[in-house]
């Protein structure tokens, strides 16, 4: 719903930017809407970026006003170094694909199967659309922070600002290597589709190539690639779906055998949990993991392209919008609607293969620690679509459908792989890393930087050889859990899950704090004339994005994020304690803390989160963000 006092635009305020009319244009040099450049320097000149001023505009009279004394107007540069930047050339359908590539990838394939096989189809229903309710209230909160402040390194930023600055750090290690690993997993799961066809034997040569190929394709080809690949991702499911209703309504799938929701609701896995609710609440867990990405395009922010519009009815200054606010209009729809559909997809998609398997199929996908005798199906695959098509007397969509599964589990990887590496760059590009630093300073400095063509290739490369050697690890040792080398991946495969979700719980508190410091210190910012943190004031249309049900929403968020965290992770022991799934729950949570404390004593911190009582620090932090996302423009 558009805010009031957004003017008289007649386009919908939820539109994306790439589906507007073309009355979006680019802005030159001289256009009055482009932040005026600072006087020429040296060090002005030098910068291929340029450097843009970042003004606090005076009273008339230097009067005081509601008991705060207007300061002078001062002029502050900001002179970022060309090769600590990005260029910003992608625009709202490449932030959109991306993230579509980065979302849509084998949690749906893969999870709906073992979802289905433990809970039965109510719980397919329920895990996917509470889950979806729970990503969409945490997208709420991330994507009014981000409207305002597109920066690098934005989710862990936004932590370290409003809540703990080594926290911040915390969470900015805990996403990259969350899509390190990501990375390196989704390359060794293309390779364990790869099984339907070849042997594990043949499969070293085709993990190499992948790994030759992404890179060179993120450097040279990346942007245009992703809205290709994700037209096509989007163009398999829709196929999927349609394949799947065509086999329901023919009956050409094993629907003697299917459980339909109403006939057998609560039906579930009695050797994995103890009832139907803990089915629920293992099933809750095991669906968040194919919602892990819908908060990429916070991490694809940075290199944004800035949209410039001419104004329609330029005759007032509310009709004149500033870039800053523009901005949000890039990545909006995105952050918004992404989790809205993917939802919708996961449900539907869940609910249509319900209907056409039983929960006890033997060829679904289950639980690697608990003992299934007696099924070993024919032809190996983990996925639930796979299996019915398999089923179906169609001759060849098992295997179209597969060709499908190795196309997103590739793509996703591709995808993995970006984000690992511009979260690494924007964790990295602050650093000070010249002479008189400490080594490890100058050395995760030197990941900040940038090639000629404003690629972190450093950053990119580093992300891509972290783990390389996970998906030749699955090759030589399989995937039997009950082995070291196959509880090792289980668990750094679900340590990167269980990582996403550490991230949203920390983006709700950071939001809850934003929240009631703007409110707290509102009449200062006023007086001010501190632009978009004015939420309250909906006169003046720079505030980008007004969330929903603020502040109620972010706090059912954090409790929804912490119950997912403690309990529903912890589920899978509650029937018996099994080393592996406890590990896989709770590990990533005892690194995460761990590394926060050890932030704390390396760098002799305190124990207390961020001061946001003084109105003058609150004042300047928000500044500082500002001229953050000025230099980064």
């Amino acid at each position: 719903m558009a805010d009031p006092g957004r003017g008289s635009d007649p386009t919908p305020e939820w539109l994306p930017d790439w589906l507007r009319v073309p009355e979006t244009t680019e802005l030159t040099a001289g256009d009055p809407l482009r932040p005026p450049p600072p006087p020429i320097s040296s060090t002005a000149e030098s910068s291929t970026e340029g450097a843009y001023s970042h003004s606090v505009a005076p009273t008339d009279d230097a009067s005081t006003k509601n008991g705060f004394t207007e300061r002078p107007r001062v002029e502050i540069l900001v002179r970022p170094e060309p090769d600590r930047t990005v260029r910003r050339k992608l625009r709202g359908i490449h932030l959109f694909m991306i993230t579509i590539n980065g979302t849509l990838g084998t949690g749906l394939y893969w999870r709906s199967g073992q979802i289905l096989e433990l809970g039965g189809p109510l719980a397919v229903l329920l895990a996917f659309l509470l889950v979806g309710l729970l990503a969409w209230a945490v997208m709420q909160c991330v994507t009014e922070l981000l409207c305002i402040w597109p920066v690098p390194g934005a989710l862990s930023v936004y932590v370290g600002t409003f809540v703990d600055h080594e926290l911040g750090i915390a969470v900015g290690v805990a996403y990259w290597f969350t899509y390190a690993v990501g990375f390196a997993a989704l390359i060794a799961t293309s390779s364990a589709l790869m099984n339907f066809w070849i042997s594990e034997q043949d499969q070293g040569l085709s993990v190499g190539v992948v790994y030759v190929l992404i890179p060179i394709i993120m450097v040279f080809i990346y942007g245009w690639i992703e809205v290709v690949t994700g037209g096509i991702k989007i163009t398999f499911l829709v196929v999927i779906v349609v394949a799947l209703v065509a086999i329901t309504a023919q009956g050409s799938g094993p629907s003697e055998g299917a459980i339909p929701i109403f006939k057998e609701p609560f039906s579930y896995d009695k050797d994995a949990a103890p009832n139907w609710v803990v089915a629920l609440l293992m099933s809750l867990s095991i669906a968040a993991f194919a919602y892990v990405g819908v908060e990429i395009v916070a991490a694809s922010a940075l290199e944004a392209k800035w949209p410039k519009s001419k104004p329609r009815h330029p005759s007032t200054p509310d009709d004149n919008p500033s870039p800053e606010t523009l901005i949000g209009r890039t990545v909006k729809f995105s952050a918004i609607y992404i989790s809205v559909l993917v939802a919708v997809a996961y449900t539907l998609s869940g609910a249509l293969a319900s209907l056409n398997i039983p929960h006890d199929h033997c060829a679904l996908p289950r639980l690697s620690w608990v003992p299934y005798p007696g099924c070993n199906p024919a032809k190996p695959t983990s996925s639930v679509f796979v299996v019915i098509a398999g089923d179906a007397v169609r001759h060849g969509l098992d295997h179209a459908f597969n060709v499908f599964l190795v196309f997103t589990a590739l793509t996703c990887a591709n995808t993995n792989l970006y984000v690992a590496s511009r979260s690494l760059f924007g964790l990295t590009s602050r650093l000070d890393g010249g002479a008189g630093q400490p080594w490890v300073l100058r050395l995760l400095a030197w990941f900040g930087r940038t090639n000629g063509r404003k690629v972190p290739l450093r950053a990119m490369v580093c992300s891509a050889l972290a783990f390389w050697w996970v998906p030749f690890l699955q090759i030589k040792g399989g995937t039997d859990t009950t082995t070291p080398i196959g509880m090792f991946i289980e668990i750094l495969a679900m340590m990167g899950s269980t990582g996403v979700v550490i991230v949203w719980t920390c983006q709700c508190l950071a939001f809850i704090r934003y929240y009631n410091c703007i409110n707290k210190h509102r009449y200062a910012l006023e007086s001010r004339k501190i632009p978009q943190v004015q939420r309250w004031n909906y006169e003046n249309n720079d505030y980008p994005y007004r969330s929903h049900g603020q502040p109620f929403l972010a706090h059912v968020a954090l409790c929804g994020c912490l119950f997912l965290l403690l309990v529903c992770n912890g589920a899978a022991v509650w029937k018996s304690f099994n080393i592996l799934p406890f590990l896989s729950a709770y590990l990533a949570i005892f690194v995460f803390l761990a590394l926060w404390v050890f932030l704390k004593l390396f760098r002799g911190a305190k124990w207390s989160l961020s001061d946001l009582s003084d109105r003058e620090r609150v004042i300047k932090i928000i500044r500082h963000l500002h001229e953050l996302r000025a230099g980064t423009s």
